[in-house]
């Protein structure tokens, strides 16, 4: 008997259906959208750091003479940094997170991580995208989980996005809804195929049988990707904006972002990602450059946010899969370590340092250890912001961080 999935890999993996990627036609958008209203759901944005950032210069301990002394090349000195506090402060590249810090719209939750924590980049980025080890069945991630506890309104609604040209996201698989995957507004647009599409999608409904079954899920997930096409294409000449975005891969990621939300959308999830992390060696050049690409775009996204008044409904959530080990290694660069700062973004944030900084004298394995579970920051944002019991997509309950504000 063929399945959903049976179907999706071996008769639609490239289509439109499941993801719109880059050899993908262009695809999707312009009826509804000219009636769109504006709604007060709460959207989570998430922007994951590929490949292990260093958090120890992210946000750095400048005072601690145990971080100078590991790292005679690469420590962030007390006159460069951007000062969060008399011990501690950001790169001196990381500009726009000291903006959304001083315009009191950036928690920076320290010493995140796991117990046990694994080094493999593979195997500890599916653990937060799961929340399971590698022992444990994993079908599906964290956001999907919520998807699928939470699916309701217009079966042609998109409650999620992905934006990029890597592979989606482990913690947006569904049991239930296909997440789109897209590389750019021109790639969401179907255009002279779409009335075509559209018909072949009304006479799928027609053989559908009344239980949904195989047809009915085409039908379904073909037509929620035309209903989302259709309504961008009616507001993506009215999106404007006077924020300037930094001319990289990330800010405009975020600024596509920014325009699907304006657009009336009802989606409540997009997902980007920002790769390079993995600075085994010379790292002060290519660290510097993603540091002053992540904090650009984000403080761009979070203004331009608020200029179109929905600064108060839009969360942005930055983590990496591990951080780096406090000493530097022979080759200028550092090695794979555990614990990291996470970063929330946004008007209703409760800003500044939550939780002490890892201690650099009291280490496992050379790495600082963790004190607050990734899955408690997950909690935070299912509990308070998407409105949801995280305990059954989470696995259990676990403690809030003291991040949001009602």
């Amino acid at each position: 008997m063929t399945t959903r999935r049976d179907f999706l890999k071996s008769s639609l993996g490239t289509s439109a259906v499941v993801s719109i990627g880059a050899t993908a036609p262009q695809f999707l958008l312009q009826a509804g959208a000219a009636e769109a209203k504006p709604t007060d759901e709460t959207i989570l944005v998430m922007v994951q750091l590929s490949g292990g950032n260093d958090g120890l210069n992210t946000v750095a301990p400048f005072k601690e003479s145990a971080y100078r002394k590991a790292r005679p090349t690469l420590a962030v000195s007390a006159g460069d940094a951007l000062k969060i506090d008399d011990s501690y402060g950001f790169h001196p590249a990381a500009k726009g997170l000291s903006n959304l810090l001083e315009s009191d719209r950036l928690a920076i939750i320290q010493g995140v991580g796991y117990a046990n924590p694994n080094r493999s980049h593979f195997e500890s980025m599916d653990i937060w995208h799961t929340c399971q080890r590698k022992t444990a069945v994993r079908n599906d991630g964290w956001l999907g989980r919520f998807l699928d506890n939470t699916r309701q309104g217009d079966a042609l609604d998109i409650p999620a996005i992905h934006l990029g040209r890597e592979k989606q996201p482990l913690a947006l698989s569904s049991q239930d809804i296909r997440v789109p995957s897209v590389t750019s507004l021109d790639r969401f647009r179907l255009k002279e195929s779409a009335g075509q599409l559209r018909k072949t999608v009304t006479n799928i409904g027609k053989s559908a049988s009344p239980g949904g079954g195989l047809l009915g899920f085409v039908q379904t997930s073909t037509g929620s990707a035309l209903s989302a096409s259709e309504q961008i294409e009616a507001a993506s000449g009215r999106y404007k904006t006077g924020i300037t975005y930094p001319e990289s891969g990330l800010a405009q990621k975020l600024k596509t972002v920014a325009q699907l939300i304006d657009s009336g959308l009802k989606t409540r999830i997009y997902y980007v990602t920002l790769d390079g992390f993995d600075t085994h060696s010379r790292q002060a050049a290519a660290h510097e450059a993603l540091l002053r690409e992540l904090s650009g775009a984000l403080d761009a996204f979070v203004r331009d946010m608020d200029e179109h008044g929905h600064g108060d409904r839009v969360l942005t959530m930055s983590f990496s899969e591990f951080g780096r080990r406090l000493q530097e290694n022979a080759s200028e660069g550092t090695d794979h370590g555990a614990a990291a700062p996470a970063f929330l973004a946004g008007n209703r944030v409760k800003s500044g340092l939550i939780g002490k900084h890892p201690s650099l004298h009291d280490l496992q394995d050379g790495d600082v250890k963790f004190h607050t579970d990734f899955r408690q920051l997950y909690a935070t944002v299912l509990d308070q912001w998407l409105g949801v019991d995280s305990a059954p997509i989470l696995g259990g309950k676990f403690t809030r961080v003291p991040a949001l504000r009602s």
